[in-house]
This record gives structure tokens, C-alpha cells and sequence, in this order.
């Protein structure tokens, strides 16, 4: 790193803090500060929701996984298209979630099933979602520290041996996360979101050229070719001997990603954001070309740094990236740190500025979104509800403990990050603590928007059976595996059962957290069909269709034939969201029966050779980037027009006090009920 690329990085924060101070005069209530008014467009959403998912940790994730298997993994990815295509296509979950009106997935539980539900769930979410989130910072500062070559200072305070620079990293990494949101809640994390969003996708496109031309594919084949026995990085049938990520992995999440889509939290903000439920759904479609081509550039950067370091096109790059692994004491610390280090060694200056701002962008878009949601969640479905007899809190008040609520979550997770060892791989982490309330909110979530006969009895059953689950397979995993048994084992070795157990958990956190969403959906079933559903519930009203409708917000619609219908196209779709959804239809069509003909010849036409396989990886490369270059353009330039709409709409909205987050009975709170409510309101009337 020299001068010119921090000075790439310094002008980068400041445009990000100074889009952060600017948006502080747009958020003027609670549902701005939640929801950014639910004024968003679809390339707005796209874009910045997409790189919210999109972090560096999520990317130091995804490098560690695919340096492990190669190409194979992107193979078998392919399996979860056809899921992909119809949550995406569908609306799965996202319409008729946006189409309550509900500003957290916990509100949607009380209008749902009850208030002491959405109590228990807001506190479950919340549990989950603080410990998922709490190793993020250590993860992305060692990233830092590594990459910029940061000198580690250590303090011994007790038992515990504190890593001072890895403290001062993630101060300063959290703190410039707490400032966007703290000055414009969602409005301003969304706006943040968009300019980093667009900069990470153009600079891995640049960065993943660039890598294809240092080291030419002939010589990227070369070398993959000469993988083990096994552990082939090209032929997707011969990884069988690759730990955690074979096949079985893959399966699972395509089939846990149906069952959860929405469930997880983390996002919470964007998935109330849209102007309509309509716009929910494209955002969700459009967003179909962008995890294509972020997809492809995951693994070729872990892959151009596998051949590095097992090739011997760049001996000096290589010898230097494994003595700085070597340096590493920490073996899963290690394998996190595998690919920054190997792309520190291979990018030129100018590449390492652009590649540290993209990755200091998707630490800021994840963290700032991951502290509004927990930090709002906290607020919105603990202690509100909590509330229940107690006058409303005033806009200011309200505003004010959703601020201090976030400065709480990035204290935790400084504080959790700095003394929690993780001993696996960070996307198994991911999957075992989101499960804590994915295993069981699923259920609720997917019966409750779908089916009329699920009751509040069946919800209490599916998350509690899939909480309890979750929460012993953290405490087997991570305490009573790695720390208690082999004590026991030593201390009472007579026991015949304590020493036929395998010294390693034999259930990895995606496999575990798919038994625990299995018995969470059964519960669920079997006591909603054992008792009764509130008579009190309204479906229509929930989602304000038929004669709950806003008559004032119906546009003209067009009719659809039966084809169309039976293919998903509603009477919202314009001529042009025909053309986006078919696209979008036709090539993960594509991508699975590619699939489905490359397996069937696997399996009877003796298979394909690993020159066939890299003539396929190649075709995928040239048509990903070819799709990258069309929707950076396309996509940059409908999200600066979705900006603009937004500013516009948000300069000139009245302030809604009613609006943030109160439920009366089976549906969201309106003026006159919250006025007899609190017998003595001074909510302002004639507002919207």
C-alpha cells in the first residue's frame, strides 16, 4: 500500500461520511429512521440491499469455502436455481410481507399471533442476530491488519491475552458504521449502501479481469489440473474428499434458502423499504443478474490464489504470501486469511487502494445495516410491546432510544469480538447461529403469510423446537466438543460411551440447522392442526386486499392471460417487467439444465474431461462478465433515478407519528384506535 492507494481509500470515506451527514435532514420519524418511508425503487434496492449481503465478512466467508473447492462449488451451487427462480419470480414471502405494511418481521408476528409472541421472537431474533454479527468485526479487522500490514500489539488482563490492534481496528471500522446510522437511520444507510454497492461491483469485475489476464487461463487449467486425488478444483465429481463443502452441503442450503428466505434479520430495514410490494418483488428478480456475476467473482479470485500458491507462475508472490500465512499462529485464522493475503501479493498499486475501499465498503454496508436492525429490532419488538398499558413515546424520545439502541449492538459486538475464539469456518458460524432463530421462524413465517389454518399455539411450537435445537447444537459444537470432552475422556476413560464418541462433532452447523428447521416445521404443523385459529383474524385485513384496500393507491391494471398468470406474471407487470422477469427466467433455466445434462453424462456417457470442464468454466466466465458489463450500466443508472424519486418524495413527506410500529389487535395500529388507546393522545390529525 503507498500513498496513491490510501488516497483512494480517504477520498472513498469521505464521500461516504459526507452522504451519511446529508441525509440527516430526510429523516424526520420513526418510519424513516426504520424504513426510509417505504419509498425505495428496485435498482435502488438492488444495489444497496445487495451489497448489504455482500460484506467482507461475507466475502472473506466465501473465499475461504470456494478456496477450498475450486470451480465445483460454483457447479453445485447450480442446484439452487430452480429454488432461486421461484422465490425470486414468485415474491416468495417478500410481496405479502410488504404487503402488511409491517415496519419488523416480529410487528408481522403480533398482527399474526399475538403479542407475547412477538415479544419472545423479537428477543429470539435479536439473541441471534448479536451473536451472529459478533465476530464480524474481529474476522474484517484481522483482514485490515493483515492486508495493510497493521504491527499487532497484545495486553495480557487476566486470563485473557487481548489483541490491542485488533481492538483500535474495529473501533475505528464500527465507529464509521454508528455514524451513518445514528445521523439517518435507513434512509441514510440505504443511500451509503448504493455508492459502495455500485463501486464493489465495478472494481471485482476490474480486479477479476485483471487476475484472468495476469495469469492466463491456459495457465489457471494447468495447474487446477494437477489438484489431488479427490480434491479437484475443476471437475465437480471428483471433490468427494473435500471437508464440510461436498455436495450434501450444497443440497441442503438450496432447500434451507426456500425455507428461511426472509426469516434471517439482518437486513431487516430493506425488506420494508420498497414503495410497493410490486417493487419488493423486482428488486428481488433484478437482483438475479447481480448474485450471478458476484457469484462468478467469488471464485475466481480463491482460485487465481490456489494456482498461485500451488503453481509456479509467480514464485515470489507465492513464497511471500506463505510466509505470512505461516506467521499466523491461529490455523482457522489462517485459512480466513488465505486469499487476502495471496491477492495483497498479486494486485498492483492503484488495484490494492480500489480493492481495500471495496473492502472497507462492504465492511460499512454490512455493519451499518446489521446495527440498525439488531439495534431497531431491540426497540421496536422488546421494548414496545413491553409497553402495552404505557402512553406512546414521542417521535423525539423514540428516535432517541433506536440511536442509543444501535451504539449498544456495536459496543456487544466489540467487546464479543475481542474475546470469542471461533474454532470453524465462518460460514458455518453463519449457519448455526442464525439457526437460533431461522430453525423455528421459518414456520412461522411461511404459515403465517400462507396458510389461514396455522395458529398462535403452532408459531410457540415450531420457534421454541427450533431455538432449543439451534442453542445445543452451538453448545455442542463450540463448548462441550472441543472443551469438555476431551476432559472427560481423560478424567473418566472406564466410561465405554464417552470414548466411542468421535473426537470431532460429526454434524456440521449447515447440517444441524437443517434437522432443527425440520423439526420446527413438524411442530408447527401438527399443533396448528390440534387447535384453534383465533376467530379474530382477518387474512384479507393483514394484507390489505379486498375491501381493505387503499381504493386511493390502486393503479390501472392490465388484464394477464392464463399463461401468464400460471407463469407468476401478475397485473402489475409492465411491458418492460415482462422482459426482466423472462430474462431472468430463461437464464436460471439455463444455468440448471446445464446442470441437470452435465450430471446425467457424469453419469451415463462416462463423464467429462477436465479440458471439457475448463472449456465450460471459461463460456461461464466470458458470459458472467458480458452480463456485468450490461447491468453496471443499466443498473447504475435506473438506481441514481430511483435516488432522485426518493429524495423528492422524502423532502416533501409529512411527519406520521401513528407509524411506528404499534399493533392494535390482528392489525396496524390507525389513528382512532391509538387515540382511545391512550385516552389522552396528542398525535397531530390529518396527518399521513
Amino acid at each position: 500500500m503507498n500513498i496513491f492507494d490510501w488516497s483512494i481509500i480517504i477520498f472513498f470515506l469521505l464521500c461516504i461520511v459526507g452522504i451519511a451527514i446529508y441525509t440527516k435532514r430526510y429523516t424526520k420519524d420513526v418510519a424513516g429512521f426504520l424504513s426510509a418511508d417505504r419509498c425505495a425503487g428496485r435498482y435502488l434496492l438492488t444495489i444497496a440491499d445487495g451489497v448489504a449481503g455482500v460484506g467482507a465478512i461475507t466475502l472473506i466467508a466465501n473465499f475461504e469455502k470456494y478456496h477450498q473447492t475450486g470451480f465445483p462449488g460454483l457447479w453445485w451451487d447450480a442446484m439452487m436455481a430452480p429454488i432461486a427462480i421461484i422465490i425470486a419470480l414468485s415474491g416468495w414471502v417478500i410481496y405479502r410481507y410488504r404487503q402488511t405494511r409491517a415496519l419488523t418481521m416480529a410487528q408481522f408476528f403480533e398482527i399474526r399471533y399475538s403479542r407475547k409472541f412477538r415479544i419472545f421472537s423479537g428477543i429470539l431474533a435479536w439473541l441471534s442476530g448479536i451473536l451472529n454479527y459478533g465476530i464480524f468485526p474481529a474476522i474484517t479487522a484481522r483482514f485490515f491488519i493483515y492486508f495493510c500490514g497493521i504491527p499487532q500489539k497484545y495486553v495480557v488482563v487476566g486470563p485473557l491475552e487481548l489483541n490491542i490492534t485488533l481492538g483500535l481496528v474495529m473501533f475505528v471500522l464500527l465507529s464509521m458504521a454508528v455514524v451513518i446510522v445514528f445521523y439517518g437511520g435507513q434512509i441514510a444507510v440505504m443511500m451509503t449502501d448504493f455508492f459502495q454497492g455500485q463501486l464493489m461491483y465495478l472494481v471485482f469485475i476490474a480486479i477479476t479481469v485483471f487476475l484472468l489476464f495476469k495469469f492466463g487461463w491456459s495457465g489457471i487449467v494447468e495447474t487446477i489440473k494437477k489438484s489431488p486425488p479427490g480434491l479437484s478444483k475443476i471437475n465437480p465429481f471428483q471433490m468427494g474428499s473435500v471437508q464440510d463443502f461436498g455436495p450434501i452441503f450444497f443440497v441442503i442450503l438450496s432447500l434451507k434458502q426456500f425455507y428461511g428466505y426472509l426469516a434471517w434479520q439482518g437486513n431487516q430495514g430493506y425488506n420494508c423499504a420498497a414503495k410497493s410490494p410490486h417493487e419488493a418483488r423486482m428488486a428481488r428478480v433484478l437482483g438475479s443478474w447481480r448474485a450471478n456475476v458476484v457469484g462468478l467473482m467469488m471464485i475466481v479470485i480463491p482460485v487465481c490464489v490456489w494456482v498461485l500458491l500451488n503453481g509456479n507462475l509467480f514464485p515470489a508472490a507465492a513464497n511471500a504470501t506463505r510466509a505470512t500465512i505461516e506467521s499466523i499462529s491461529d490455523p482457522h485464522i489462517q485459512k480466513q486469511m488465505i486469499t487476502p493475503i495471496g491477492v495483497l501479493n498479486l494486485l498492483p498499486h492503484g488495484f490494492l487502494g480500489l480493492f481495500c475501499a471495496i473492502m472497507i465498503a462492504g465492511s460499512i454496508s454490512t455493519d451499518n445495516t446489521y446495527l440498525h436492525s439488531w439495534g431497531t429490532i431491540f426497540i421496536q419488538d422488546v421494548i414496545m410491546p413491553l409497553r402495552k398499558n404505557k402512553e406512546k413515546f414521542s417521535p423525539e424520545k423514540h428516535l432517541k432510544l433506536l440511536r442509543y439502541s444501535v451504539i449498544s449492538v456495536a459496543l456487544f459486538a466489540w467487546v464479543f469480538s475481542m474475546i470469542f475464539p471461533l474454532k470453524e469456518y465462518i460460514i458455518m458460524w453463519f449457519q448455526i447461529t442464525a439457526a437460533l432463530y431461522i430453525g423455528g421462524a421459518g414456520s412461522a413465517i411461511i404459515g403465517g403469510l400462507y396458510w389461514k389454518r396455522g395458529t398462535t399455539a403452532g408459531a410457540w411450537g415450531g420457534m421454541i423446537t427450533g431455538s432449543v435445537l439451534a442453542t445445543l447444537g452451538i453448545f455442542l459444537r463450540n463448548i462441550f466438543w472441543p472443551y469438555m470432552l476431551p476432559s472427560l475422556k481423560v478424567n473418566y476413560e472406564n466410561i465405554a460411551f464417552l470414548n466411542y464418541l468421535p473426537s470431532k462433532f460429526p454434524y456440521n452447523g449447515v447440517v444441524w440447522a437443517f434437522f432443527t428447521a425440520c423439526a420446527a416445521i413438524s411442530v408447527y404443523v401438527i399443533v396448528s392442526l390440534f387447535t384453534k385459529p383465533d376467530p379474530d383474524f382477518d387474512m384479507d385485513r393483514m394484507l390489505n386486499r379486498g375491501k381493505w384496500s387503499n381504493e386511493k393507491n390502486k393503479e390501472k391494471k392490465a388484464t394477464v392471460n392464463i399463461i401468464l398468470k400460471r407463469l407468476g406474471v401478475s397485473e402489475e407487470f409492465t411491458a418492460v417487467d415482462k422482459i426482466i422477469y423472462f430474462s431472468v427466467l430463461g437464464l436460471g433455466l439455463f444455468w440448471f439444465s446445464a446442470f441437470v445434462v452435465g450430471s446425467l453424462i457424469h453419469k451415463f456417457a462416462g463423464g467429462i474431461s477436465d479440458d471439457g470442464w475448463a472449456r465450460w468454466w471459461l463460456f461461464k466466465i466470458v458470459l458472467v462478465l458480458f452480463i456485468a458489463a450490461v447491468t453496471s450500466v443499466w443498473f447504475l443508472w435506473g438506481g441514481i433515478l430511483d435516488l432522485i424519486a426518493m429524495i423528492k418524495k422524502l423532502s416533501v413527506a409529512k411527519v406520521n407519528v401513528l407509524d411506528d410500529g404499534s399493533v392494535i389487535g390482528h392489525h396496524i395500529a390507525d389513528e382512532k384506535e391509538i387515540s382511545k388507546n391512550n385516552n389522552d393522545s396528542k398525535n397531530p390529525t390529518g396527518q399521513n
